[in-house]
């Protein structure tokens, strides 16, 4: 048997869907948030806006100082702080994470990906290229919708697991 073949023999679905699958996500998160933040800063001038759906959704190419959605503006440091400190607990904690539920690994995938994405900004220019702009919100981008929906997956598994222990104590 070939070593090809028995390296993907003992890589059984569970392994993929565990390991990789959760990594894989944040690299093609992160992949395609820099891809499309290069494209909005190649092709588009500072404050350009372009309609996409007229009077609810445009493309607005804008340079934040900020976290997501604008908070905390010009605290470039703390923001480099925080997102090198989750890398460097994911690191530390890699093996626990690998023991948590597909929701938790997910979570945590698109958590680390859309930090790591907007920190690739602030190291590169010291702002973060935002580009969705619903009018009614502040202009966000994929990575921002990465932290969002990771930290949301994160909540849900936690509270979800809280109650099945609960119920488990009652029962």
């Amino acid at each position: 048997m070939e070593l090809t073949e028995r390296l993907l023999k003992t890589m059984n679905k569970g392994f993929w869907e565990a390991k990789l699958v959760p990594v894989g996500l944040g690299f093609i998160v992160f992949f395609i948030d820099q891809l499309v933040k290069s494209y909005v800063t190649a092709s588009m001038q500072l404050g350009q806006s372009i309609p996409v759906i007229k009077d609810y959704f445009y493309i607005t190419y804008v340079l934040n100082p900020g976290a997501a959605f604008g908070l905390f503006a010009n605290q470039r440091i703390m923001f480099i702080i925080v997102a090198v400190a989750l890398c460097a607990g994911l690191v530390y904690f890699r093996r626990q994470l690998a023991k948590e539920s597909l929701m938790m690994k997910y979570g945590v995938s698109l958590l680390a990906s859309g930090a790591v994405g907007n920190l690739f900004d602030r190291l590169q220019n010291g702002l973060v290229v935002d580009f969705f702009d619903f009018r009614v919100w502040p202009v966000f981008n994929i990575a921002d919708v990465a932290i969002c929906v990771g930290a949301a997956l994160i909540i849900i598994d936690i509270f979800v697991r809280r109650n099945e222990n609960d119920t488990d104590l009652q029962g």
